[in-house]
């Protein structure tokens, strides 16, 4: 959810114009409707558009840029104001002595703004952001220099942003970060910073994430890092473990398709070092001593909820108590937690706010928090007592497919270690998955299926124990990516209502692996479906006889409940994957989305 990046080079460094383009072009995964630049040798140069970043860089002026060192961008996902010219960021002051890009939500803004205007400011955009210029140009006014100007307005502000600045006359960008990710990128010819690593990844491996309150001065020549009170900060310089071509499409035409195949890899990588098949016990030491068999509760948004209903029925069948909340309906006062609890934060990004704020609630009153999640220093990554990183590697697709799978695995290995449970059979299970999924990327006939029924009305999903969240997660990768309806159900509640809606037009897929009680019950509910005329896709391994009532069938191999809805989450991706290609739709960027929601 909008993009930042900002370069200052030395003498020896790239041109700014096209290190901030690169950059923004390797933010679009992050979902965005508008894109803008400040360049600020010999003056604040700004140019911005509504659309597509080719729609920025069709109007920009080129050859006025080159040898210009020093500049700041952004891709805007809107929240206050309609995708325009005018609300696309960068903003200035009034006499544009200073541009400012910001992500995230300044929850005073309409306040500070009432004031700004009363003192005769006239404003130029609907945005929240455009009041922080504003604030910088008064406090330049009264006689602060830059920075003091800089950190004046950032006091002021209520919410939560990352927000880069430029000044007419110096070589410097200046930033600050609450709530909202930042990474500062080290480079022998210069100095970046960005919402994610990959805006800079070409130039540097070295980064240095932002801490919540501290400030940032990038000069090419030197990285100053304070905190809130304006003391001078040691922070650690960490090496990214991957290169550009593991952000790049390597051939494919999407980024989806890519990390949709990458799954045996991420999990191998998942796994490594973290099974033991000789004993049978899984090994997490980065954990620490958590006490096993404790009360467990989950906090999670979107895929990663799904990945934590997964974690759920895992720990329960274990006999371990856990619960899973939505982290937007958490409520640290209305859910029994304490500090006796331990609370499992799931998310991708390790930045999504609402999961955040769940996280800071539970932190709050003295809670053991754990996080799951794929960033290396990312904030759940920073503010939890441990972390579970899930090592999927870079996703840029909006859609997330490998990440899921690694949360499923990661889950799995978690549950076994907070039950103390030792199981060869499970350690050989997980060390399957990735050849089985390989299988299946090798023969599937999701295209076929995608071929068939891309013109459907609707498409409902179904599945019972472990295949209910696989399920969910099917309906929510169609609906992100082809703009059709689909739905999730826990394959029982069809009968108490969801019935209703099926018909001839809306297929039904259906998770039925192993030949046991919750598999036949399932085939029940597919008979059901099946008598009314409707379409069904039976996604199973062949252990039950659910091919009788199917129209087509999408393979998995036999393995445990556990593993199968691993593998049989694949198929589901590559249907959505498929149809989606059938419809046209702008798979990696899906309209109205974002990949890290970093506001509540």
């Amino acid at each position: 959810m909008c993009g930042i990046i900002g370069y200052v080079g030395t003498d020896r460094g790239d041109d700014a114009l096209e290190v901030l383009l690169d950059g923004l072009s390797q933010l679009e995964y992050r979902g965005y409707d508008s894109a803008g630049v400040a360049l600020a040798d010999g003056g604040i140069d700004v140019h911005k558009r509504e659309g597509e970043l080719a729609a920025l860089e069709a109007a920009l002026p080129r050859e006025r840029f080159d040898g210009d060192s020093i500049g700041i961008g952004h891709t805007r996902w809107s929240t206050h104001g309609p995708p325009s010219d005018a609300n696309a960021h960068p903003h200035t002051d009034a006499t544009e002595r200073v541009a400012v890009v910001h992500n995230g939500i300044i929850e005073n803004y309409q306040s500070l703004r009432d004031d700004l205007a009363a003192a005769g400011i006239t404003f130029q955009s609907d945005t929240d952001t455009e009041v922080v210029p504003h604030l910088i140009g008064r406090s330049l006014d009264e006689g602060l220099d830059h920075e003091a100007a800089f950190r004046a307005a950032i006091d002021r502000l209520e919410g939560s942003y990352a927000i880069a600045a430029v000044f007419d006359g110096t070589e410097t960008v200046y930033a600050a970060r609450h709530e909202s990710p930042l990474v500062l990128g080290v480079a022998d010819d210069g100095h970046f910073l960005a919402s994610d690593v990959p805006a800079f990844i070409e130039y540097t491996d070295q980064v240095i994430y932002l801490a919540d309150g501290e400030f940032a001065r990038l000069t090419p020549d030197d990285l100053v890092i304070t905190d809130a009170n304006g003391q001078v900060t040691d922070p650690s310089v960490e090496t990214i473990a991957w290169d550009p071509e593991d952000a790049g499409k390597s051939g494919y035409d999407h980024y989806m398709r890519k990390e949709i195949n990458e799954q045996p890899t991420a999990l191998r990588e998942c796994f490594r070092g973290r099974l033991d098949e000789l004993t049978g016990r899984v090994e997490l030491p980065e954990l620490g001593d958590l006490e096993p068999r404790r009360p467990v509760t989950f906090v999670a948004c979107g895929t990663s909820y799904h990945a934590a209903m997964f974690g759920t029925r895992l720990l329960q069948d274990r006999g371990v108590p856990a619960q899973a909340f939505l982290a937007s309906e958490f409520d640290a006062d209305r859910v029994p937690i304490d500090a006796e609890s331990l609370v499992v934060g799931v998310t991708q990004s390790g930045e999504t706010a609402d999961t955040m704020r769940a996280i800071r609630e539970a932190n709050s009153v003295g809670a053991t928090t754990v996080a799951v999640t794929n960033v290396v220093g990312s904030s759940a990554a920073r503010e939890t007592d441990d972390v579970l990183y899930i090592r999927a590697g870079p996703e840029i697709s909006v859609a997330a497919t490998k990440t899921f799978a690694s949360q499923q695995a990661a889950l799995t290995m978690l549950a076994a270690a907070l039950s103390d449970q030792r199981s060869r059979a499970l350690v050989r299970e997980l060390r399957a998955v990735p050849d089985q999924i390989q299988s299946v990327l090798d023969a599937s006939r999701a295209r076929e299926i995608a071929e068939t029924y891309h013109g459907a009305e609707a498409y409902f999903f179904i599945g019972r124990g472990y295949h209910y969240p696989v399920a969910l997660e099917g309906a929510l990768k169609m609906k992100e990516i082809t703009y059709t309806h689909a739905e999730g159900f826990a394959a029982g509640e069809l009968k108490h209502g969801p019935l209703a809606l099926v018909s001839e037009e809306t297929p039904v897929f259906a998770v039925v692996t192993g030949d046991g009680k919750l598999a036949e019950k399932t085939i029940g509910n597919v008979k059901e479906v099946e008598a009314r005329g409707t379409p069904v896709v039976a996604v199973t391994d062949g252990q039950s006889d659910v091919e009788r009532y199917a129209d087509h069938v999408l393979e998995v191999p036999a393995t445990s409940a556990v593993a199968s809805s691993i593998v049989a989450n694949v198929q589901l991706q590559l249907v959505a994957y498929w149809t989606a290609h059938e419809l046209g739709r702008s798979i990696d960027k899906p309209r109205n989305l974002a990949k890290s929601v970093t506001v509540e």
